[in-house]
């Protein structure tokens, strides 16, 4: 596993940047002056020795042993030694609502934005936690099987729009199913399943799911997204945005279904939260899958690095010193006019 033990120090190239930048500058503001007195290449051609070429090349040995020394500085590493570890973790979904109801605005930017922002801060919080990601609407999908990697999990979050619903509707139940189901080789064991959803889901399947997700030792949690007010729901049709109507013309108004929710979460014995609540209802969250039991897994780690700054370093000082020592002027007339 290749890594750069101090990646920080990268912010130094862009003072190598600058560098070459005031270099580039301070060579275009010479020829102008030149240019002042007449031809600049003929003026250069007349100064003894002068080699422009020469001078060129000093100035890119300069730049590069810069770079060659911010790498250094960033001790780039290898692994040498690779062993498996084994650590506690908790497995746990996130099933995300991607139906249309979701780009309602009864909550600033909109209830899909707001749930993806939600996610990400959550995730943010599950280090070292196996995670798996669920996005629904008429049908449930596996977006992402149970994985260490939170960052991709992020990624794939922030990517979610309805657009990636085959089907709309709101089937809650087939994300829980579709949670259970998953990962079939390992052994069964303990899963939180958190539904972020705005609940217009009229069916008991939902409930029917969390009791049979309890049978299995797992929880489920619920969290609303939206207001019990509710919102009309845009859509774009024909490059024009409109709102969902009824058979009668009528736009339809989506709304929280809090009690639907809090349902669900009852019969899976979890608890229901509001991701208005924000950090709030994440910490609270987060107390509550404390409590699940965790299972021992096996990483394969790399524990011994070997670093390599020392090939960048010397090069950096050897192009330093050919630059330093490298005259500017060449050793005879004929090619003072180069």
């Amino acid at each position: 596993m290749f890594r750069f033990e101090n990646s920080y120090y990268f912010i130094g190239l862009l003072i190598v940047l600058a560098f070459g930048v005031w270099l580039y500058l301070n060579i275009k503001k010479r020829n102008q002056i030149l240019s002042k007195f007449g031809d600049a290449p003929l003026i250069k051609g007349l100064i003894f020795n002068y080699s422009a070429k020469r001078k060129q090349l000093k100035n890119w040995l300069l730049i590069i042993a810069m770079a060659l020394g911010v790498i250094s500085l960033a001790n780039p590493q290898w692994g040498t030694k690779k062993e498996k570890i084994k650590t506690t973790s908790a497995d746990i979904y996130l099933a995300l609502d991607v139906s249309n109801s979701m780009n309602a605005t009864d909550i600033s930017p909109s209830r899909l934005e707001r749930s993806k922002r939600f996610c990400q801060k959550l995730l943010d919080e599950l280090g070292g936690n196996r995670v798996g990601l669920i996005f629904f609407a008429g049908s449930a999908y596996l977006q992402m099987p149970l994985t260490n990697d939170i960052a991709a999990a992020k990624v794939v979050v922030k990517a979610a729009n309805t657009n990636l619903a085959g089907t709309q509707g709101t089937e809650i139940s087939e994300a829980i199913d579709l949670a259970l189901k998953a990962n079939p080789e390992e052994e069964p064991h303990a899963k939180a399943i958190i539904v972020i959803s705005d609940g217009e889901n009229h069916e008991e399947s939902a409930i029917s799911a969390a009791e049979k997700a309890v049978e299995q030792g797992d929880i489920v949690y619920t969290i609303g997204v939206g207001t019990e007010t509710g919102a009309f729901v845009p859509v774009v049709r024909n490059g024009r945005e409109e709102y969902i109507k009824d058979s009668q013309g009528n736009p339809i108004k989506s709304k929280l279904n809090i009690p639907m929710l809090q349902d669900i979460a009852r019969a899976g014995k979890g608890e229901f939260f509001l991701v208005s609540d924000g950090d709030s209802a994440i910490n609270s969250l987060l107390n509550n899958l404390q409590k699940i039991q965790k299972r021992e897994v096996e990483q394969r780690s790399f524990t011994e690095f070997a670093s390599y700054y020392q090939y960048f370093l010397l090069l950096a000082i050897i192009l330093w010193l050919i630059a330093l020592y490298l005259p500017d002027a060449v050793s005879n007339k004929k090619s003072s006019l180069v």
